[in-house]
């Protein structure tokens, strides 16, 4: 039985030092964070240029049709 104690004590110690370090540290995630929401929104953007570009080729090759 001491050793299944001694087992989950190690457990939590380890998850405390985790929080502890994420505590201490939060800003480095944030950033991260940060930087992955910047990535997602810049995604989008191309996105929207490509799809604008798509409608700007069709427009041009139905005008160049119909002359």
């Amino acid at each position: 039985m001491e050793f299944v104690w001694s087992v989950v004590t190690f457990i939590g110690q380890a998850i405390e030092a985790i929080f502890g370090y994420v505590e201490h540290h939060h800003w480095i995630f944030a950033f991260l964070a940060g930087g992955y929401v910047f990535y997602l929104h810049d995604r989008s953007v191309h996105a929207r240029f490509d799809a604008l570009d798509k409608r700007i080729d069709e427009i041009r090759k139905r005008l160049a049709i119909e002359y």
